[in-house]
């Protein structure tokens, strides 16, 4: 995690996590690339619902595992939210047109779930969003974000000073 910046955030509630995505949407610009980790059920797809209604998106927000990539075009900026969970090569990234998707020249911003299966084909530049549960507590999450380029050092030091984030810096 060399050259980056990693932020904290402990939300006890789904509403809360889906207030933390929210507090990112005013941030991003099209060609920014968000990548969420998290075991199933961590709350990645609720990340980005709360992240979608914030960008007044008004088409429900659902996880793309079945469709591997769902693309919400009524909005500030266009989401494109991808699940590579079900692929199993790094060469059917080409089928759904991921690099295009990518590649900072989107129309849109992309959320893409699972990609630690191909790290490979992470792009230079990405936010990562990491979410865990808390095994003593079911609804409480902790949100790790760090940052891998200079887009994303600029998008999270933007992020992490707006004070309804409540994201806290870490050693």
């Amino acid at each position: 995690m060399a050259n980056g910046l990693t932020y904290i955030r402990r939300t006890n509630s789904v509403e809360a996590t889906k207030q933390l995505a929210a507090t990112l949407a005013p941030y991003v610009h099209p060609g920014d690339v968000i990548v969420l980790e998290g075991d199933l059920g961590a709350g990645k797809t609720q990340f980005t619902q709360g992240f979608a209604a914030a960008l007044d998106i008004e088409t429900p927000v659902t996880s793309p595992t079945f469709n591997i990539l769902l693309s919400y075009y009524h909005g500030r900026v266009p989401l494109h939210h991808m699940d590579l969970y079900r692929l199993d090569d790094a060469a059917q990234l080409e089928d759904i047109g991921y690099y295009e998707l990518i590649d900072g020249d989107s129309d849109g911003v992309a959320f893409v779930e699972w990609a630690e299966k191909f790290p490979e084909s992470l792009p230079c530049d990405y936010l990562e969003v990491v979410i865990r549960r808390d095994p003593a507590d079911e609804n409480a999450r902790q949100v790790r974000v760090h940052s891998f380029g200079p887009r994303s050092r600029q998008l999270l030091c933007v992020w992490a000073k707006d004070s309804k984030s409540r994201l806290q810096k870490t050693a």
